[in-house]
C-alpha cells in the first residue's frame, strides 16, 4: 500500500541523492589523500561524513525543492501521467547530475584552492574565451576516472528514480490520496524551509561555509564537511567585505596603519623595477632543490627564510605583489573594491615620477582579468598574446603551450626584448604560466626536465631555466646596472611535505630581491629574521627608491620596519579565518575570536595548539588591519589623492 503514495517516491529519490553526495565525499577525501592521510583516522572520517549531512541537506532541499512541490501537490491525475513522471525523472536526473559533477570537479580542483569552489569561479574564468574549452579539457584529463563516476551516478540517478502508482478511481481512494497528500506537502515545506536554514530554532540563522569550522579539528578539513553546490548557492550575491568596528579609529590607527608617510629627507632614486610573479613557484619546491638558479640569486641578493604568499590563487597573487592587497573573503578582481582607485607600484611611479610602465602575461590577452586590473592599478601598456604573436622576431602561435600561454622561456626572453626598447626609468611586470597544470614541456626540454612526481615540479625546473636565459639576456643590457628586480610565486602548489601542508605552509612561497648596484642593501643571501610577505614588495620597492610621497599599501618596507613591528596576514578561504604571523606566533582568528595559536618557528607542523597564550597586542593589531581593510574596501580609500 505505502508504494501508492507520492511521499514514498520522494523519500527514495532523496534518499538516493544523500547517498551520491556522501560517496562523492568519500572520492574527495580518496583524491586529495596527500592532504589527509597522516591526520584523519577512521573514527574522525566518520565524524566529518556525519557532519556533512547538515550541509548536503540543505544543498539537496535546494536543488529538490521543485521535485517536493511536483511529487507532493494534491492532484490525483498526475499519477496516472505517464508524461509527467518521465518529465520528472529528466528533469530530477539532470539537475542532481550537474550538481554531483560540482562535487566531483571539486576531488580535482581543490589542492589547487584549498577550498571548496564558489560562485566566484565562474567569474574567474569568465574572461577566457574561447580558450576556456581547451582549459577545462587538459585540467580534467588526468582525473579521466571521474568521468567514469560521473557516467555511472548519472545512469543510478535515471534508474533508480521512483514514482507513485496510480490512484484508484474510488471515493475512499482518492479521500485517503487527498489527506495523505495534503499532510505530507504541509509537512515537507516546513520541514524544507528548517533544512534549508539548516535549523528550526529561533537561534538558528541560514547556515554559511563557516559553520562547516565547528565540526573540524584543521582548517583544511572543512572541504570534507561541505559540498560544492551548498558553497555556491551561499556565494551567490554574497558581499565580500563587510565594516566591522572593533575599536575607535584612533585605536585601530595606533596599532596600524595602511597610510605609508616617506621622511622628510627622502631623495627618490629613479632605478627601473623589474618584478617576475612565476606561477605556482612555491617554497617547498624551492627546498627540494628545484629552482635552482633562483635559489643562486637569494644567496647573491636577498630572501626571506619567513616568506609568504597572501592568497592562494594567481588572482590572488597580482594584487598582492604590484598593489600590496592581500585577499580576505573574495579574490579582489572578483569584488565591487575592484572599481576603487587603487595604488601600486605602477601608478605611483608612472604618475608621480614620469616611469614608463608594462604589464606582460603570455596568456589571451584580457585572460584571468590580469589586463583590466593592469590598467587600474596604473600600467601604461599591456603585453600578451596578441602582441607576441605580431612580433616578427618570434614564432607566434607555435610557441603556445596549447591550454594556457607562451612557453616561459620564449615569452621571457620577449620580455627582455619589450623592456630593453622602452625609456628608463621602467617599472615592469610580467606573469608566467608554463609551470600549471596540466604541466606540459616543449619537446626539446622533456629529457633535460623529465616528468617528477608531482608533475608541478618538472615545470618548475623549465621556468627556473627560463630565468637564468632572462637574466643571462638582461645581463647585456644597459639598464641591468639600474634596475631593481624582485621574484616571487603567484602562489604555492602540489604540497607534499608535512610542514607545507599546514594552514601555514599553504602559503609559503620565496621572494627574492636583486639589485646589481645595491649590494650593501639587497644583498647577504637568506634572512632568517624579517618576515615578509607579497604585499610587503610594494613597500620595500618603494623604499629602496626613496620614494617621497605618501601611499596606501596594506604591507611594510620588509627590510627597514623594527622586527616588532613585522607581521604577515592571509586568509583561509575554506574556513572564513584570518591568519596572523608576527613575531614566533601564528594566530587563526574566525573574525570574532582567536581559534587557534601556535608557535610556529619551533612547532613547524602546527601541532601545539596555544590559543589563550597568544600576544594580546597581536589579536589587536589584527583587528585594526581587518577594520582598516573593510572600510577603505567600502569607501573607495585605496588610493592616496
Amino acid at each position: 500500500m505505502l508504494k501508492k503514495y507520492p511521499i514514498i517516491a520522494l523519500i527514495v529519490n532523496i534518499l538516493v541523492v544523500y547517498i551520491l553526495y556522501s560517496i562523492c565525499r568519500l572520492l574527495f577525501v580518496w583524491c586529495n589523500a596527500e592532504t589527509y592521510a597522516e591526520h584523519i583516522n577512521a573514527a574522525y572520517l566518520f565524524r566529518l561524513m556525519t557532519a556533512g549531512l547538515r550541509f548536503d541537506t540543505t544543498a539537496i532541499l535546494y536543488t529538490n525543492c521543485w521535485l517536493i512541490l511536483a511529487l507532493l501537490l494534491p492532484l490525483h491525475w498526475k499519477e496516472s501521467s505517464r508524461t509527467f513522471h518521465r518529465t520528472l525523472q529528466w528533469i530530477f536526473t539532470i539537475v542532481n547530475s550537474v550538481a554531483i559533477w560540482a562535487n566531483l570537479v571539486d576531488c580535482a580542483y581543490f589542492p589547487f584552492t584549498g577550498r571548496r569552489t564558489t560562485w566566484s569561479v565562474l567569474q574567474e574564468f569568465g574572461g577566457e574565451g574561447a580558450n576556456i574549452g581547451t582549459i577545462i579539457w587538459n585540467e580534467a584529463k588526468p582525473y579521466w576516472y571521474l568521468f567514469i563516476v560521473a557516467a555511472l551516478m548519472t545512469w543510478i540517478l535515471w534508474h533508480f528514480f521512483s514514482r507513485p502508482q496510480a490512484v484508484a478511481n474510488t471515493r475512499g481512494a482518492l479521500l485517503r490520496y487527498y489527506i495523505v497528500q495534503t499532510i505530507s506537502l504541509l509537512a515537507c515545506v516546513a520541514l524544507t524551509i528548517g533544512g534549508i536554514r539548516g535549523g528550526f530554532t529561533k537561534a538558528v540563522r541560514p547556515i554559511t561555509m563557516s559553520n562547516a569550522n565547528q565540526y573540524v579539528d584543521n582548517a583544511i578539513d572543512a572541504g570534507i564537511v561541505l559540498n560544492t553546490p551548498f558553497c555556491v548557492f551561499r556565494s551567490i550575491n554574497k558581499k565580500a567585505f563587510v565594516d566591522c568596528h572593533y575599536m575607535d579609529d584612533a585605536e585601530a590607527e595606533s596599532l596600524y596603519s595602511p597610510l605609508h608617510i616617506p621622511a622628510d629627507s627622502a631623495q627618490f632614486d629613479a632605478k627601473n623595477v623589474v618584478v617576475l610573479i612565476m606561477e605556482s613557484f612555491g617554497a617547498q619546491a624551492y627546498k627540494l632543490g628545484y629552482m635552482p638558479f633562483l635559489d643562486s640569486l637569494a644567496h647573491v641578493g636577498k630572501s626571506f627564510q619567513y616568506s609568504f604568499s597572501n592568497g592562494r590563487k594567481s588572482i590572488d597573487g597580482m594584487p598582492s605583489v604590484l598593489s600590496s592587497i592581500p585577499s580576505f573573503v573574495e579574490p579582489f578582481f572578483l569584488t565591487t573594491a575592484a572599481l576603487n582607485d587603487i595604488s601600486g607600484l605602477a601608478g605611483e611611479l608612472t604618475d608621480h615620477k614620469g616611469y614608463n610602465s608594462a604589464f606582460f602575461h603570455g596568456a589571451e590577452n584580457g585572460s584571468m582579468g590580469f589586463q583590466a586590473f593592469a590598467n587600474t592599478t596604473g600600467f601604461q601598456r599591456y603585453f600578451g598574446r596578441t602582441e607576441y604573436n605580431e612580433d616578427p622576431r618570434y614564432n607566434g602561435d607555435a610557441d603556445f603551450d596549447g591550454t594556457w600561454a607562451i612557453w616561459d622561456e620564449e615569452f621571457l626572453q620577449f620580455f627582455c626584448d619589450k623592456i630593453s626598447e622602452m625609456q628608463q626609468p621602467f617599472m615592469t611586470s610580467v606573469f608566467t604560466a608554463t609551470s600549471h597544470p596540466p604541466f606540459a614541456l616543449p619537446e626539446r626540454y622533456k629529457e633535460r626536465f623529465p616528468r617528477t612526481d608531482p608533475p608541478l615540479f618538472g615545470t618548475i625546473q623549465y621556468s627556473d631555466n627560463a630565468i637564468r636565459q632572462f637574466f643571462n639576456k638582461a645581463k647585456q643590457q644597459p639598464w641591468f646596472e639600474n634596475t631593481i628586480f624582485v621574484i616571487t610565486a603567484d602562489h604555492a602548489s602540489a604540497i607534499v611535505e608535512p610542514e607545507f601542508k599546514t594552514d601555514l605552509g599553504l602559503y609559503r612561497v620565496p621572494i627574492v630581491i636583486y639589485s646589481p648596484s645595491m649590494p650593501e642593501v639587497c644583498g647577504a643571501g637568506i634572512d632568517s629574521t624579517h618576515i615578509m610577505s607579497q604585499i610587503d614588495i610594494m613597500p620595500t620597492v618603494l623604499t629602496l627608491l626613496n620614494y617621497d610621497r605618501p601611499y596606501v599599501a596594506f604591507g611594510h618596507d620588509a627590510l627597514h620596519t623594527d622586527l616588532a613591528d613585522q607581521y604577515a596576514v592571509n586568509y583561509l578561504p575554506g574556513n572564513g579565518w584570518y591568519q596572523f604571523i608576527q613575531g614566533d606566533w601564528l594566530i587563526q582568528f574566525d573574525g570574532t575570536q582567536t581559534v587557534h595559536a601556535y608557535r610556529y618557528k619551533e612547532d613547524i607542523c602546527l601541532k601545539n595548539d596555544l590559543r589563550g597564550q597568544e600576544p594580546a597586542l597581536y589579536v589587536a593589531r589584527l583587528k585594526s588591519i581587518i577594520q582598516q581593510y573593510m572600510y577603505r574596501m567600502n569607501h573607495n580609500q585605496l588610493k592616496t589623492k
